[in-house]
């Protein structure tokens, strides 16, 4: 049974190391060079904005490898201590491509920046890195439906002491605020009318930033806060909570992505993360709980929808 809409995300999971989901207009945009590209898959290349069916996955599987492109960013896509690729992304993709006949897959990481950049360009083959889905990047790429849906949270003092529960909260109450390099989290704050977000690394400097008083607030995933938080004195996490940008939602739901000229490899490898979902996603879950995923961060919601 498909999970309703009106529970999108949620907010229990074990403590892992993370980073947020990048900007919604970060992978819009090259960052430079991506290196020595390889001419990977079928020659024929669609213009900008055109799509066909193309022949990538034929092709994978008779060389029995996949090169997936991943931005060194736990718990969405890392690659671990034996070298291999590992994070919630990366487990979902060995277990999809081995449905679709192809054992090997190997992780190209990039800066997040790169990321669409590298597969127009062939560097890999897939961007497999909990991507957030968005129309800017749906002009660009193709991507399968969501795997995970992320709700927002903050850093904050311990027990909370201004009663933040929300960006609004924030504005209301002329709160100074934070947020990592290239978050998310930056375009729903100023969408709330807050107009000057200090931006640091990541989300260690924002837990310093607010238990040294720079900031009252630090803005994250919630699966980013509730890892920074964990055994801390000085600071707490609040309810993690829906954000919401021109009266809509925005949903942060993240998922692969793959060339405009490969309609039939998304649709195949499509077909493969929905049976994942059956079974009001048992095999999904049992895939990247590890990574701190939980029943909350599932969605049903599509590729279609969040393109709009």
């Amino acid at each position: 049974m498909a999970r309703p809409h009106a529970n999108r995300s949620g907010t229990d999971n074990e403590p892992q190391r993370t980073l947020s989901r990048r900007s919604l207009l970060a992978g819009a945009v090259s960052l430079g060079a991506v290196g020595s590209l390889g001419l990977v898959g079928c020659s024929r290349v669609p213009g900008e904005g055109k799509v066909l069916g193309g022949s990538l996955l034929d092709t994978l599987r008779d060389q029995g490898s996949v090169k997936i492109g991943i931005a060194s960013e736990p718990p969405f896509g890392y690659v671990g201590d034996d070298g291999q690729a590992t994070g919630e992304a990366p487990a979902i993709a060995e277990v999809i491509f081995k449905k679709l006949g192809i054992d090997e897959v190997t992780p190209v990481p990039v800066d997040f920046g790169a990321l669409i950049p590298g597969l127009k360009a062939r560097q890999f083959d897939v961007v497999s890195a909990g991507m957030y889905i968005n129309p800017v990047r749906c002009e660009q790429v193709l991507f399968a439906d969501p795997d995970y849906l992320m709700l927002d949270s903050f850093i904050v003092k311990k027990g909370n002491p201004h009663g933040i529960k929300t960006y609004a909260d924030v504005k209301k109450k002329g709160l100074r605020l934070a947020s990592g390099k290239a978050y998310a989290q930056i375009d729903y704050a100023k969408a709330a009318g807050i107009g000057n977000v200090l931006v640091l690394p990541d989300q260690v400097a924002g837990l310093d930033a607010v238990a040294q008083g720079r900031v009252d607030a630090f803005a994250g995933t919630r699966i980013t806060v509730k890892d920074a938080v964990a055994g801390s004195g000085r600071v707490s996490a609040t309810t993690p909570f829906q954000p919401v940008v021109d009266g809509k939602p925005a949903y942060g739901a993240g998922g692969f992505a793959f060339r405009l000229s490969e309609k039939n490899f998304r649709d195949e490898f499509n077909t493969e993360l929905l049976k994942l979902k059956e079974n009001n996603y048992k095999e999904l879950l049992d895939i990247v709980s590890p990574f701190g995923f939980t029943m909350s961060d599932m969605t049903d919601l599509t590729a279609k929808e969040l393109c709009g």
